[in-house]
C-alpha cells in the first residue's frame, strides 16, 4: 500500500467519523439559537402578521375584530394629505440629516479625535447630548423655545438684537421643522462622531504621513483618504440615520404633537395619533405596515447597494 492510498483511507475514516459529530454540532447550534428564535418570532413576527389581519379591518380594539374593509384601510392611508405630509416631514429629515448632520459629526470627530487641545473633554461634552434621554431632551428644548421670553432662553437673547421680536418657533408651520431638525442633531449628531472617532482608530496613521510627504495638504489627506478608509462607518451612520429619521416618533411628540396644523407630523406620530387616541387600531395597523414597508424597503436597497468589501481589510 502507498503513501497516497494511505492518505485516502485516513479521509475516509475521519469523514465517517465526522458525521455524527457534525450532527452533534448542529444541535447544540440549533438549541443555542432556539430561545433567541422563539423571542425573535414571538415579539416580531407574530405581531407583524396580526398587524397585517387586523389592518383588514375597521377595528377599535375592543373585541374581535369583524368589520371586514378590505384593503380600504391602504387607500385612505395613500390619499390622506396629512400621511403624504408626514412622509415628506420624514423625507426633509433625512435628507437634512445625510447633508448637514453627518458631515457635521465627521468634520467634529477628526477634529477631536486628533489635533483639537482638550479633545478628551470636547469628546464627553459632544456625546453628552446622546446619552440623555428623548424625554428630557424634548422637555429642555420646549423651555429653549418658549416664546415668553422670561422662560425661553432663545427668545431672552433675540430680544435684545433691535427690530427682532420674540419669536413663537414651535407654533410656526415655517419654523417648526427646522426646530425639530435642530434638536434631532443636537441629539444625535454625537453618536456618528463617536462613530466615525472609532472608525479613525482603524486607520493606521503612517498611510496620511506618507500623503503629507507625497506632497498632500491636509483636506487632500481628509477627502482622498480618510473619508474612503471610513466608507464602511459611513455607510452604517446613513444607515441608522435613515431608519431613525423615518421612525423618529418620541421627540416630535412631546415637542409638537405633529402641530402646528399637523406641520410636524411624521409616520410614527400620524400612527400614534389614529392607533392610540382616535382608537382606529385597524387604520393604525395598517399605517404601522406601510413604516414597515418603508423601512424594509430602504434596508433591502442598503444591503445589495453596500456589498463592497471593507477598505481597511486589506491593510
Amino acid at each position: 500500500m502507498n503513501i497516497a492510498q494511505v492518505r485516502r483511507n485516513d479521509l475516509k475514516s475521519s469523514g465517517r467519523g465526522s458525521s455524527p459529530r457534525r450532527t452533534q454540532d448542529y444541535v447544540a447550534i440549533a438549541l443555542f439559537l432556539l430561545p433567541a428564535v422563539i423571542l425573535f418570532a414571538l415579539f416580531l413576527i407574530y405581531p407583524i402578521f396580526r398587524s397585517a389581519y387586523y389592518s383588514l379591518f375597521n377595528w377599535n380594539g375592543l373585541g374581535p375584530a369583524t368589520k371586514f374593509i378590505g384593503l380600504n384601510n391602504f387607500k385612505q392611508i395613500l390619499t390622506d394629505q396629512v400621511f403624504l405630509k408626514a412622509i415628506e416631514n420624514c423625507i426633509i429629515i433625512v435628507v437634512l440629516s445625510l447633508a448637514v448632520q453627518l458631515p457635521l459629526a465627521l468634520m467634529l470627530s477628526i477634529m477631536v479625535g486628533r489635533d483639537l487641545p482638550g479633545r478628551a473633554f470636547f469628546r464627553s461634552i459632544f456625546f453628552m447630548p446622546y446619552v440623555i434621554s428623548e424625554v428630557i431632551t424634548a422637555i429642555i428644548w420646549i423651555s429653549m423655545f418658549s416664546p415668553d421670553p422670561e422662560n425661553g432662553f432663545i427668545n431672552a437673547l433675540l430680544i435684545f438684537i433691535p427690530g427682532v421680536h420674540a419669536q413663537n418657533f414651535l407654533g410656526d408651520v415655517n419654523q417648526v421643522m427646522a426646530c425639530v431638525f435642530l434638536v434631532l442633531t443636537w441629539k444625535y449628531f454625537g453618536l456618528h462622531m463617536l462613530l466615525d472617532m472609532a472608525g479613525l482608530q482603524n486607520i493606521p496613521k503612517e498611510i496620511e504621513e506618507a500623503a503629507m510627504i507625497d506632497g498632500a495638504n491636509r483636506w487632500q489627506s481628509v477627502w482622498y483618504i480618510t473619508v474612503p478608509l471610513l466608507s464602511t462607518t459611513l455607510r452604517t451612520s446613513v444607515y441608522l440615520s435613515v431608519l431613525g429619521s423615518l421612525t423618529q416618533f418620541n421627540l416630535v411628540w412631546i415637542m409638537t404633537r405633529g402641530g402646528p396644523v399637523n406641520a410636524s407630523e411624521m409616520m410614527a406620530t400620524y400612527m400614534y395619533r389614529y392607533a392610540f387616541i382616535r382608537y382606529q387600531l385597524g387604520y393604525g395597523s395598517a399605517v404601522a405596515l406601510v413604516m414597515l414597508a418603508f423601512c424594509l424597503t430602504f434596508s433591502v436597497a442598503y444591503l445589495w447597494l453596500n456589498r463592497r468589501p471593507d477598505p481597511l481589510s486589506g491593510i
